[in-house]
């Protein structure tokens, strides 16, 4: 921070929800003591911190279509409740000491360049690359559990225009950002107007499915829209159809290869 100048922070590391749940010890450490250290050297520097929370931060006690910003945050997994905790110590250090705290509570996110990395919503992107692969894939959430989603540009987007707001347009410092709501089951119904073969079997992660079902259903993110202008590119058959030319054609490539 000091030798490079730096004045923007964007705080990523955490584990993700099921794979916290697996090790709370570690959790604690990495999302909740890591987040500590981040604070307090950018509230020495004065930086303009970034550090995303999650649909996660929500409970079984929200309101979960819609959530709106604020409402009741009682989540049941240590990955929300470090989020919560994120939120509420980015904004009292806004208050208390001037801190340019910024934060976007992220639905699922969909891309073609990186791996699932042990989150609920991990099952979508985890599809494309069986779908592409052998044309079958096995879920490990109900067919109907509906979640809130967004593909990877459009939340690098939000990121940086929420970044690049002026501090006057910010009404509050956390906001949920959307762009669709999707089940497994719609989501394989779309996958199947590229590649009708598809098959898809349910096999539930209780833990999993318990997570999700305590989780929001859609985002009301009309805050973000009406502050700073957030505004979603890609609905659910424009994914579909770029994460299946991108995998495919990497796919290809590493055949060839």
């Amino acid at each position: 921070v000091v030798n490079n100048r730096i004045t923007w922070l964007f705080h990523y590391s955490a584990l993700l929800s099921a794979v916290a749940e697996a090790n709370v010890p570690l959790a604690r450490a990495v999302n909740i003591t890591g987040f500590h250290n981040i604070l307090d050297i950018a509230a020495e520097h004065n930086l303009r911190l970034f550090v995303p929370s999650t649909i996660g931060a929500f409970g079984p006690t929200s309101p979960r279509n819609p959530t709106p910003d604020l409402c009741i945050q009682r989540p049941r997994t240590i990955y929300g409740v470090s989020k919560v905790h994120a939120e509420l110590m980015g904004e009292y250090y806004h208050y208390k000491y001037g801190l340019d705290f910024r934060c976007l509570r992220y639905p699922g996110i969909i891309s073609a360049d990186s791996q699932p990395g042990g989150g609920t919503t991990d099952y979508a992107v985890q599809i494309f690359h069986d779908a592409i692969k052998s044309s079958k894939f096995q879920c490990n959430l109900k067919p109907d559990t509906r979640l809130p989603m967004m593909y990877i540009d459009d939340c690098l987007k939000a990121t940086l225009d929420v970044m690049e707001a002026p501090t006057t347009s910010l009404s509050m410092r956390t906001y949920n950002i959307s762009a669709m709501s999707f089940s497994p089951e719609e989501l394989v119904q779309e996958i199947k107007k590229h590649i009708p073969e598809f098959q898809v079997t349910y096999n539930v992660d209780p833990v999993r499915q318990a997570i999700a079902d305590s989780w929001p259903m859609k985002f009301d993110d009309s805050n973000a829209r009406r502050d700073w202008g957030w505004k979603h590119d890609m609905d659910l058959s424009e994914l579909v159809t770029t994460m299946l030319n991108a995998i495919g054609s990497d796919s290809r490539v590493a055949q060839t290869n």
